[in-house]
């Protein structure tokens, strides 16, 4: 019978494997040959406005984000309008959405890559070229909407991948 010592090179090996390791991200938004900058975890709200579709019936449209950034449990930023990431150290980046795929549930919303078109300051966030969410939770608003002008938010969390070229 083995023991517990004589499979730990073989159990090594096995946790080593690409089997074990974490499910690759969608195509969508992979970010191949890029390296990671900073990973921040996100809590805050998609704001929506109810507005007349293309068919003349009011809907539930996408407004903005508002989002604390979060690392090791203290802020360090925040996330808005734009759509923007600032730093506490005054860093920040713009970016524009490349690339989607579907969040885990039906009311998730999608995990996205941006690309950046636009930085200020300089910071932790000065060489990043790519934005990743991943892992979102919530932030889907459905139903009716029934006065033209109203504002509502859904609350939903997610993780953003901030990555440089190389």
């Amino acid at each position: 019978m083995p023991t517990l010592k004589s499979l730990a090179p073989a159990f090594v090996l096995l946790i080593s494997t690409p089997a074990f390791a974490a499910d690759p991200l969608p195509d969508a938004i992979a970010a191949p040959g890029e390296s990671i900058v900073l990973s921040v975890h996100a809590e805050g709200a998609q704001v929506y406005e109810c507005k007349a579709g293309t068919d003349g019936k009011l809907a539930w449209a996408f407004r903005e984000p508002i989002a604390t950034l979060l690392s090791e449990g203290k802020t360090i930023g925040r996330h808005y309008a734009g759509p923007n990431w600032e730093l506490s150290d005054s860093s920040a980046v713009v970016g524009k959405a490349i690339g989607n795929a579907p969040g885990g549930t039906a009311n998730d919303i999608a995990w996205l890559r941006l690309e950046v078109t636009s930085r200020r300051g300089s910071g932790m966030l000065t060489p990043v070229t790519t934005v990743q969410r991943i892992n979102t939770h919530g932030g889907k608003l459905e139903g009716a909407c029934d006065k033209a002008g109203e504002f509502r938010s859904a609350p939903y969390s997610a993780e953003y991948v901030f990555l440089k070229k190389g």
